[in-house]
């Protein structure tokens, strides 16, 4: 009798980041299951870089990316390039995270080849389906037609109940990003910054809505912080994205205590963010995995899909007004009390073991036996 084979699919940093973790977990049974592992090449550079810091290397890659694609040309192709694989490969069932186009049309190809799909970080919502903009949309649509739902916390277990899924098809796993932060901080000896005695505050921003006006209001405020407090250095890992560069070249280069740096491989990004003092992005993911770390964050964006870490205290909402994103980070770095409500409060995301959980659940789905005798509870 063949083994059940599955299939991954990735398309950005984010998709491999928090995938690897769980093929990794899958392919220490070789002998229960078959791995395919496809990249989109939605992202390109950026996804490969975090391939390999899980050594790890798409075994298809189907390069949809070309300059200035459109998400109507990037669905197309990547629709056409995966039916094509699913022909081919007839997987048992497909696996995507989150909410990219990659993940939504990942999903809608397993739909229409009738093959089981498993939705990893199932259960993220905002309430507004253009907000962030195409990925509610994404996730959402995906949770019409997944098999197997791994929604990370109660949060987002509760969104798909109230939805209408079956209750036995939702895992509550935590989320695989965390299992990837730290198995990447424990593996790499990077160090950032060792000959500066200051500060760091790292910003990232890349959200298509926060592109123009708002990426604009929150380069100044964060060049007041700097500005305001001799200690610190502003490191921004400036996004490959020409609309983005553009913006935050043109605010912030040229400042002695302001550096502008390519997008660090995943590894050394994590590095990056052990070494900040604090945190200032509209990343869903740095949302997620700051907190293992202690780092306060603060969101750039007015809604999020991540609340958790907004209840618990390690995160918090300011949207992209310069007036509020200087005054907030003047807050952090100016109250050491402030700092340290954030710095010590617990991170609601995870402990590691997602991956392990999404595996078990899977094996039972396709029937294999396995060497657990009991389920994880998160």
């Amino acid at each position: 009798m063949a083994k059940p084979k599955v299939m991954f699919v990735v398309g950005t940093r984010p998709d491999a980041i928090k995938t690897a973790p769980v093929v990794r977990e899958f392919r220490q049974f070789p002998e229960l299951v078959d791995t395919v592992l496809v990249s989109t090449g939605q992202h390109r550079e950026m996804l490969w870089q975090a391939l390999e810091a899980f050594d790890l290397k798409a075994d298809y890659d189907l390069e949809v990316m070309t300059h200035g694609q459109t998400l109507a040309g990037v669905t197309q192709k990547i629709l056409g390039g995966l039916d094509g694989l699913l022909e081919e490969h007839r997987p048992d069932m497909v696996f995507a995270q989150g909410d990219t186009t990659t993940t939504f049309v990942a999903g809608l190809a397993s739909f229409y080849r009738q093959i089981p799909y498993g939705h990893i970080e199932a259960g993220l919502r905002t309430p507004d389906i253009f907000n962030p903009f195409p990925e509610e949309f994404n996730r959402r649509a995906v949770g019409l037609f997944a098999a197997l739902h791994f929604p990370p916390t109660k949060w987002s277990e509760q969104n798909l109940l109230r939805e209408g899924i079956d209750p036995a098809r939702v895992f509550v796993t935590g989320n695989t990003g965390i299992d990837a932060v730290l198995h990447t901080s424990k593996a790499n000896d990077m160090r950032w910054y060792s000959d500066w005695p200051g500060r760091i505050v790292l910003l990232t921003t890349h959200r298509r809505e926060n592109w123009g006006a708002p990426q604009e209001q929150i380069a100044r405020a964060a060049r007041q912080l700097v500005d305001e407090f001799e200690d610190v250095k502003l490191v921004v890992a400036m996004h490959k994205n020409p609309a983005v560069r553009e913006t935050l070249q043109g605010i912030l280069d040229g400042h002695r205590r302001i550096d502008l740096i390519e997008p660090p491989d995943y590894a050394d990004f994590v590095k990056l963010m052990q070494r900040a003092h604090l945190i200032l992005t509209d990343s869903g993911g740095v949302q997620e995995e700051a907190p293992s770390f202690g780092i306060p964050v603060l969101v750039l964006r007015t809604t999020t899909e991540r609340p958790e870490g907004v209840d618990a205290g390690t995160a918090k909402l300011i949207g992209t007004e310069e007036a509020v994103v200087f005054a907030e980070g003047r807050r952090l770095l100016g109250d050491d009390a402030a700092y340290g409500a954030m710095a010590n409060s617990t991170s609601p995301y995870g402990d590691g073991k997602a991956s392990a959980r999404i595996r078990y659940a899977t094996f039972r789905h396709l029937g294999i036996e396995s060497p657990e005798r009991a389920m994880w509870v998160y």
